[in-house]
């Protein structure tokens, strides 16, 4: 018995002595803001001064809270090295000091903060007003030469690990589970709009149906406001949506119009890679070890600070790949004729369009 009591207290006093060491490992985490401002970028894809401004926000607008063991920067700082990186083993500098437990827990409450409604309506918005649309409308204008257009839109693929429910709903046609998350960004590459409810066998034209974004845009067209986003084929054309023309005759206005619209449309794909290669959790390769509902709250926070980096004008990391994405979302056409009176509307305004080319 008298050595069961020593072997129990040896125990306990390694226990304690692991939980100072951590403690004390993690308070010296807390000068991490005399590293380089260039090597900080690198590990947690923001400066410090926006790093700063996110905790001030999170502490304040989302009630995210440190505790007396770990404080509420270090859960940040953890949660955006895991985000840029994806991967647990490399919670650079700050992942040796916590257990995997508590990076888990740390990254759930940040992400769940990141989620909170304040922070996404100051970070995720439509443009409002007719003086913001016209400043967004002039920027195309000026470097497409289209008019009218607000935004871009297009889905891209998160993968995801197999979930144990409705797992078909999530399998895609290139052979993995995925979300199917839909976006549309402005021309500085700013997200202006994100759903990511969507599992990866939904097609892009049924998520584009049931979404807001597009009861608003036509709800503008109806007040009588010409605005419209730029998707591909996948998408059905509408007064309020402009699709390219496929097989246009080369050397006519057709032709022309497809060109600058492909032109245009490709800042959405430009946003996705430089979301993706700021978040790397998000590569196809990395795979989000999450249930769907966690996986889309993790690609929502990822939107959130890709906009506040955006905001900062924080550069590209310096690994970003020169073509962006690592992977083509190439789409099947699959256009909704549900709505004949639209398709023509549709076609009518897209025909003014190409006379103007």
């Amino acid at each position: 018995m008298h050595s069961l009591r020593l072997l129990w207290a040896a125990h306990n006093e390694n226990t304690w002595q692991r939980r100072q060491r951590r403690s004390t490992l993690r308070k010296d985490m807390e000068t991490i803001e005399e590293m380089p401002e260039l090597l900080f970028m690198q590990h947690f894809r923001l400066n410090k001064a926006t790093y700063r401004k996110l905790c001030d926000d999170l502490r304040y607008r989302a009630r995210l809270k440190g505790s007396a063991e770990i404080s509420l920067e270090i859960k940040v700082l953890c949660a955006l090295s895991f985000l840029a990186t994806g991967s647990y083993q490399k919670i650079v500098g700050i992942g040796h000091h916590l257990t995997q437990r508590t990076t888990s827990r740390c990254i759930r409450e940040v992400v769940n903060a990141l989620n909170h409604k304040w922070m996404v309506s100051r970070w995720i918005v439509f443009p409002q007003t007719p003086q913001e649309r016209s400043f967004i409308k002039e920027k195309y204008l000026r470097k497409h030469n289209l008019p009218g257009v607000i935004g871009c839109i297009d889905c891209t693929h998160i993968a995801i690990v197999r979930p144990n429910e409705e797992e078909h709903i999530f399998f895609n046609r290139k052979g993995y589970h995925s979300l199917n998350v839909q976006m549309v960004c402005d021309y500085d590459l700013k997200i202006i709009n994100v759903n990511s409810k969507f599992g990866g066998a939904t097609h892009d034209s049924h998520i584009w149906s049931t979404s807001q974004v597009g009861t608003y845009m036509q709800e503008l067209h109806g007040n009588g406001e010409q605005v419209w986003l730029l998707g591909d084929s996948g998408y059905p054309q509408r007064p309020w949506l402009m699709t390219p023309i496929l097989n246009a005759e080369p050397g006519s206005q057709e032709e022309e119009y497809t060109r600058r619209h492909v032109q245009a449309r490709s800042r959405i794909e430009r946003c996705f890679g430089l979301l993706k290669a700021r978040w790397r959790c998000l590569l196809r390769h990395r795979v989000l070890h999450y249930h769907p509902d966690m996986a889309s709250k993790i690609t929502n926070a990822c939107c959130v600070l890709h906009n506040i980096a955006v905001a900062a004008r924080i550069p590209p990391p310096s690994d970003m790949p020169v073509n962006g994405l690592e992977d083509n979302e190439d789409h099947s056409m699959q256009q909704s004729t549900t709505d004949g009176n639209e398709l023509i509307r549709g076609r009518a305004i897209r025909n003014v369009l190409v006379r103007r080319m």
